[in-house]
């Protein structure tokens, strides 16, 4: 009689060794979305939404326990894998008929701001000497979105753990100090719904930010500053698939055969085609937004696994300053753009 292991199957065999991480990456991830729910439910809002928590909830196990060797092939795979998935999926979320809809010079002013504030992002980061990738990483979520933008680009630069880590959890912190300064400033400088909403839609990071720095001001600023930010969300494509690109031909530079533009970019550019061709309706493109943000909780988390809070401890200091010198820089271009165009 012949008995054979599970574990001698070559794709069982696979599946098993994976599973340790998956399962660990997972269970932070959930207790980073049961925290977030929490907090909806006690003070009727979020502040710290799942994706900053799994990755500080990750990065705070890592640096009192180090997970065993099994652990980290499946963390691995969370961390890197999945989150490529996760990019690709947010292609499906993304129309570009909504630039249709929008004032021309207005999409221009945004399209502008966000070119302009990425190189000069990284030029404040790279004054307080933080290392390329973690500038780069900096200055795309400050000029679009935030930690999604931070998350997104990482896959295409190849940005470590500790990188990823320390740009968000330091951006999403000084991220939510703009959300409670910006509805005093806006009253302090006398502006309107439509000039107080793109102020918001421009310079807060994430979508629920802007609604909730923009209530305030009235219901014609939460509508109008949600536009803007969706606007300035779509710059995330091209912004992440010129990174992809130009680190592409890096890594040719040193390996031959490393494709010019990665799969998961290909994938987002694919389906960003089809569903602003009506080919992806409103529900697959909900499923594939609420996959994406699941896959990057879980991505945030298993990053996080592989982070030691005393190895960013240094350099906090250097990114809070380059954090809070992009954003004044951010809102000072935003403002800027709001009187330009005569928005009230």
């Amino acid at each position: 009689m012949v008995i054979v292991s599970l574990s001698s199957i070559p794709l069982i065999g696979h599946a098993l060794r994976l599973a340790p991480g998956l399962l660990l990456s997972t269970a932070v991830a959930l207790a980073a979305v049961a925290i977030e729910r929490l907090e909806a439910h006690l003070i009727a809002h979020v502040w710290v939404d799942a994706l900053v928590l799994a990755l500080l909830f990750g990065t705070l196990l890592r640096t009192i326990w180090t997970p065993p060797a099994r652990f980290q092939m499946g963390v691995r795979l969370a961390g890197h894998g999945l989150l490529e998935v996760a990019v690709a999926l947010i292609g499906a979320t993304m129309s570009f008929a909504l630039l249709a809809r929008t004032g021309t010079a207005l999409i221009v002013a945004i399209a502008l701001l966000v070119a302009a504030m990425i190189p000069v992002s990284y030029w404040i980061g790279k004054i307080f000497n933080l290392p390329d990738k973690m500038a780069l990483l900096i200055a795309c979520g400050n000029a679009i979105c935030g930690n999604s933008a931070i998350a997104a680009v990482a896959p295409a630069i190849d940005a470590q753990s500790d990188e990823v880590a320390s740009a968000i959890a330091f951006t999403a912190v000084l991220g939510i100090g703009l959300v409670i300064l910006l509805p005093i400033g806006a009253h302090m400088l006398a502006l309107g719904p439509l000039s107080g909403g793109a102020l918001a839609g421009m310079t807060v990071y994430a979508v629920p930010q802007v609604i909730a720095a923009a209530t305030p001001l009235g219901a014609m600023a939460v509508q109008f500053g949600t536009i803007v930010k969706l606007v300035r969300v779509l710059m995330l494509g091209p912004v992440v698939v010129l990174l992809s690109l130009l680190h592409g031909r890096e890594q040719r530079s040193a390996h031959a055969r490393s494709p010019l533009v990665p799969w998961f970019i290909l994938s987002f550019l694919g389906l960003a085609g089809l569903r602003s061709a009506g080919l992806v309706s409103d529900s697959a493109a909900g499923l594939a937004g609420t996959a994406a943000v699941m896959l990057t909780i879980l991505a945030m988390a298993a990053l996080g696994l592989g982070v030691d809070l005393r190895a960013i401890r240094a350099a906090g200091p250097r990114i809070s300053a380059t954090v809070v010198l992009s954003l004044v820089v951010l809102c000072a271009g935003a403002l800027a753009i709001v009187r330009i165009l005569g928005l009230q």
